[in-house]
Protein backbone atom coordinates (compact mmCIF):
# COMPACT_ATOMS: atom_id res chain seq x y z
CA UNK A 1 0.00 0.00 0.00
CA UNK A 2 0.72 3.71 -0.12
CA UNK A 3 0.22 7.09 1.50
CA UNK A 4 -1.10 10.14 -0.16
CA UNK A 5 1.81 12.08 1.00
CA UNK A 6 4.11 11.40 3.57
CA UNK A 7 1.39 8.94 5.72
CA UNK A 8 1.39 8.46 9.75
CA UNK A 9 4.21 8.83 11.48
CA UNK A 10 6.22 5.47 12.35
CA UNK A 11 3.89 3.46 9.84
CA UNK A 12 5.56 1.48 6.90
CA UNK A 13 3.13 1.03 3.76
CA UNK A 14 4.94 -2.35 3.27
CA UNK A 15 3.48 -3.55 6.41
CA UNK A 16 0.02 -3.09 5.64
CA UNK A 17 -1.01 -6.54 4.19
CA UNK A 18 -5.06 -6.04 4.24
CA UNK A 19 -6.89 -4.77 1.66
CA UNK A 20 -8.71 -1.32 1.93
CA UNK A 21 -11.97 -1.05 0.10
CA UNK A 22 -14.27 2.48 -0.39
CA UNK A 23 -17.81 2.61 -1.18
CA UNK A 24 -18.37 6.33 -1.96
CA UNK A 25 -22.06 8.04 -2.81
CA UNK A 26 -24.64 10.15 -1.45
CA UNK A 27 -26.94 9.83 0.83
CA UNK A 28 -29.70 7.75 -0.75
CA UNK A 29 -27.63 6.06 -3.30
CA UNK A 30 -27.44 2.69 -1.57
CA UNK A 31 -24.46 2.91 -0.28
CA UNK A 32 -25.40 1.49 3.19
CA UNK A 33 -27.16 -1.34 1.73
CA UNK A 34 -23.78 -2.41 -0.76
CA UNK A 35 -21.18 -2.16 1.84
CA UNK A 36 -24.02 -4.61 4.68
CA UNK A 37 -24.16 -6.79 1.18
CA UNK A 38 -20.00 -6.71 0.73
CA UNK A 39 -19.10 -7.03 4.38
CA UNK A 40 -21.58 -10.27 4.11
CA UNK A 41 -20.37 -11.47 1.06
CA UNK A 42 -16.68 -11.39 2.25
CA UNK A 43 -16.93 -12.95 5.66
CA UNK A 44 -18.85 -15.58 4.64
CA UNK A 45 -16.10 -16.62 2.70
CA UNK A 46 -13.72 -16.87 5.41
CA UNK A 47 -12.58 -13.12 5.14
CA UNK A 48 -12.15 -10.66 8.26
CA UNK A 49 -13.19 -7.35 7.87
CA UNK A 50 -13.68 -4.29 9.78
CA UNK A 51 -16.07 -1.19 8.71
CA UNK A 52 -15.45 2.21 9.01
CA UNK A 53 -17.13 5.56 7.93
CA UNK A 54 -17.26 9.17 8.49
CA UNK A 55 -18.29 10.76 11.97
CA UNK A 56 -17.41 7.33 14.03
CA UNK A 57 -14.25 7.96 15.84
CA UNK A 58 -13.88 7.48 19.00
CA UNK A 59 -12.12 10.74 20.00
CA UNK A 60 -14.18 13.64 18.05
CA UNK A 61 -17.81 11.95 16.56
CA UNK A 62 -20.02 12.54 19.48
CA UNK A 63 -19.02 15.93 19.34
CA UNK A 64 -18.70 16.61 15.19
CA UNK A 65 -22.56 15.38 15.92
CA UNK A 66 -24.41 17.66 18.40
CA UNK A 67 -21.86 20.37 16.94
CA UNK A 68 -23.89 20.15 13.59
CA UNK A 69 -27.45 20.07 14.92
CA UNK A 70 -26.72 23.76 15.61
CA UNK A 71 -26.10 24.22 12.00
CA UNK A 72 -23.61 26.73 12.69
CA UNK A 73 -19.91 25.93 12.08
CA UNK A 74 -17.72 27.51 9.55
CA UNK A 75 -16.68 25.70 6.58
CA UNK A 76 -12.93 25.38 7.93
CA UNK A 77 -14.20 24.77 11.46
CA UNK A 78 -16.29 21.62 9.58
CA UNK A 79 -13.29 20.56 7.75
CA UNK A 80 -10.94 20.51 10.75
CA UNK A 81 -13.29 18.63 12.81
CA UNK A 82 -13.98 15.95 9.74
CA UNK A 83 -10.63 16.00 9.68
CA UNK A 84 -9.87 14.69 12.63
CA UNK A 85 -12.37 12.17 13.13
CA UNK A 86 -10.64 10.87 9.70
CA UNK A 87 -7.19 10.83 11.39
CA UNK A 88 -8.06 9.32 14.80
CA UNK A 89 -9.53 6.23 12.78
CA UNK A 90 -6.52 5.94 10.49
CA UNK A 91 -4.35 5.56 13.43
CA UNK A 92 -6.74 3.29 15.63
CA UNK A 93 -8.77 1.36 13.25
CA UNK A 94 -7.73 1.28 9.84
CA UNK A 95 -3.71 1.07 9.92
CA UNK A 96 -4.08 -1.71 12.80
CA UNK A 97 -7.11 -3.60 10.51
CA UNK A 98 -4.43 -3.81 7.84
CA UNK A 99 -1.67 -5.12 9.68
CA UNK A 100 -3.61 -7.76 10.82
CA UNK A 101 -4.58 -8.48 7.40
CA UNK A 102 -8.14 -7.37 7.46
CA UNK A 103 -10.06 -6.49 4.70
CA UNK A 104 -11.29 -2.83 5.61
CA UNK A 105 -14.51 -1.13 3.81
CA UNK A 106 -14.79 2.28 4.58
CA UNK A 107 -18.40 3.72 4.20
CA UNK A 108 -16.95 7.08 2.50
CA UNK A 109 -13.71 8.07 2.51
CA UNK A 110 -11.44 11.31 2.33
CA UNK A 111 -12.90 12.07 -1.28
CA UNK A 112 -16.72 12.81 0.10
CA UNK A 113 -14.37 14.97 2.63
CA UNK A 114 -13.19 17.39 -0.25
CA UNK A 115 -16.27 17.06 -2.53
CA UNK A 116 -17.91 18.82 0.12
CA UNK A 117 -15.27 21.16 1.12
CA UNK A 118 -14.54 21.97 -2.61
CA UNK A 119 -18.03 22.96 -3.61
CA UNK A 120 -18.00 25.18 -0.77
CA UNK A 121 -15.31 27.42 -1.85
CA UNK A 122 -12.40 25.35 0.11
CA UNK A 123 -9.09 25.36 -1.43
CA UNK A 124 -8.32 22.31 -3.40
CA UNK A 125 -4.52 22.24 -2.77
CA UNK A 126 -4.85 22.81 0.71
CA UNK A 127 -7.66 20.65 1.80
CA UNK A 128 -5.19 17.48 -0.17
CA UNK A 129 -2.44 18.73 1.91
CA UNK A 130 -4.87 18.06 4.90
CA UNK A 131 -5.28 14.62 3.91
CA UNK A 132 -1.74 13.35 2.88
CA UNK A 133 -1.88 11.33 5.76
CA UNK A 134 -4.27 9.07 3.90
CA UNK A 135 -3.51 5.36 2.24
CA UNK A 136 -4.15 5.41 -1.11
CA UNK A 137 -7.36 2.81 -1.23
CA UNK A 138 -7.06 -0.83 -2.95
CA UNK A 139 -10.37 0.34 -4.63
CA UNK A 140 -12.87 2.84 -4.65
CA UNK A 141 -16.08 2.48 -5.89
CA UNK A 142 -18.54 5.52 -6.49
CA UNK A 143 -22.30 4.68 -6.64
CA UNK A 144 -23.46 7.41 -9.24
CA UNK A 145 -27.43 8.04 -8.58
CA UNK A 146 -29.29 10.58 -10.40
CA UNK A 147 -30.30 13.44 -7.55
CA UNK A 148 -33.56 13.14 -8.53
CA UNK A 149 -33.50 8.99 -7.18
CA UNK A 150 -31.88 10.29 -4.04
CA UNK A 151 -34.97 12.76 -3.05
CA UNK A 152 -37.13 9.58 -4.02
CA UNK A 153 -35.16 7.51 -1.40
CA UNK A 154 -34.86 10.22 0.90
CA UNK A 155 -38.01 10.66 1.27
CA UNK A 156 -38.95 6.89 1.14
CA UNK A 157 -36.75 6.44 4.27
CA UNK A 158 -36.67 9.51 6.36
CA UNK A 159 -39.32 11.73 5.02
CA UNK A 160 -36.74 14.71 5.05
CA UNK A 161 -34.08 16.48 3.52
CA UNK A 162 -30.87 17.13 5.67
CA UNK A 163 -30.01 20.48 5.84
CA UNK A 164 -26.11 19.61 4.99
CA UNK A 165 -26.71 17.33 2.11
CA UNK A 166 -28.99 20.22 0.73
CA UNK A 167 -26.79 22.68 1.11
CA UNK A 168 -28.36 24.91 2.56
CA UNK A 169 -25.64 26.49 5.07
CA UNK A 170 -24.64 27.69 1.65
CA UNK A 171 -27.71 29.26 0.58
CA UNK A 172 -27.89 28.07 -2.87
CA UNK A 173 -31.76 28.42 -2.54
CA UNK A 174 -34.15 29.10 0.36
CA UNK A 175 -36.51 26.16 -0.76
CA UNK A 176 -34.38 22.78 0.50
CA UNK A 177 -35.64 20.93 -2.26
CA UNK A 178 -34.27 23.13 -4.69
CA UNK A 179 -31.22 23.91 -2.48
CA UNK A 180 -30.83 19.74 -2.73
CA UNK A 181 -31.06 19.69 -6.26
CA UNK A 182 -28.47 21.90 -7.14
CA UNK A 183 -26.21 20.79 -4.02
CA UNK A 184 -26.54 16.94 -5.21
CA UNK A 185 -25.69 18.14 -9.06
CA UNK A 186 -22.33 20.22 -8.03
CA UNK A 187 -21.32 17.27 -5.55
CA UNK A 188 -21.56 14.52 -8.59
CA UNK A 189 -20.13 17.11 -11.06
CA UNK A 190 -17.19 16.89 -8.09
CA UNK A 191 -17.03 13.25 -7.80
CA UNK A 192 -17.12 12.50 -11.44
CA UNK A 193 -13.78 14.97 -11.95
CA UNK A 194 -11.86 13.20 -8.85
CA UNK A 195 -13.00 9.85 -10.24
CA UNK A 196 -10.33 11.02 -13.22
CA UNK A 197 -8.21 12.09 -10.67
CA UNK A 198 -7.64 9.14 -7.78
CA UNK A 199 -8.41 6.79 -10.43
CA UNK A 200 -11.49 5.51 -9.10
CA UNK A 201 -14.69 3.69 -10.76
CA UNK A 202 -18.25 5.14 -11.29
CA UNK A 203 -20.60 2.76 -10.59
CA UNK A 204 -24.67 2.93 -12.26
CA UNK A 205 -25.94 3.16 -8.86
CA UNK A 206 -29.84 3.74 -10.50
CA UNK A 207 -29.99 0.02 -10.82
CA UNK A 208 -31.03 -2.10 -8.35
CA UNK A 209 -29.20 -2.79 -5.26
CA UNK A 210 -28.85 -7.22 -6.24
CA UNK A 211 -26.95 -6.06 -9.53
CA UNK A 212 -24.85 -3.53 -8.40
CA UNK A 213 -23.68 -5.75 -5.95
CA UNK A 214 -23.15 -8.57 -8.23
CA UNK A 215 -20.83 -6.13 -10.00
CA UNK A 216 -18.80 -5.23 -7.03
CA UNK A 217 -18.61 -8.83 -5.62
CA UNK A 218 -16.61 -9.93 -9.06
CA UNK A 219 -14.27 -6.65 -8.65
CA UNK A 220 -13.41 -7.22 -5.03
CA UNK A 221 -13.49 -10.86 -5.55
CA UNK A 222 -10.63 -10.14 -8.21
CA UNK A 223 -8.96 -7.35 -5.37
CA UNK A 224 -8.89 -9.84 -2.48
CA UNK A 225 -7.42 -12.38 -5.45
CA UNK A 226 -9.54 -15.60 -4.26
CA UNK A 227 -9.37 -18.14 -6.30
CA UNK A 228 -12.91 -19.00 -7.70
CA UNK A 229 -14.41 -15.95 -6.72
CA UNK A 230 -14.31 -14.28 -9.80
CA UNK A 231 -16.80 -16.84 -11.92
CA UNK A 232 -19.14 -16.64 -8.95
Amino acid sequence: MKFYGEGLPGVKAPDLVGKLIVIEGADGSGRSTQIRLLTDWLEGRGLATVNVGLKRSNLVSAELENAMQGNVLSPITLSLFYATDFADQLENIIVPALKAGFVVVADRYIYTLMARDIVRGGNREWLESLYHIALIPDAVFYLDVFPRFLVERTFQKTANLDYWESGMDIRLSRDIFDSFMRYQRMMRSEFRQMAQKYHFEVVNGNRSPRLIANDLQKKVAQIVRMRGLEEE
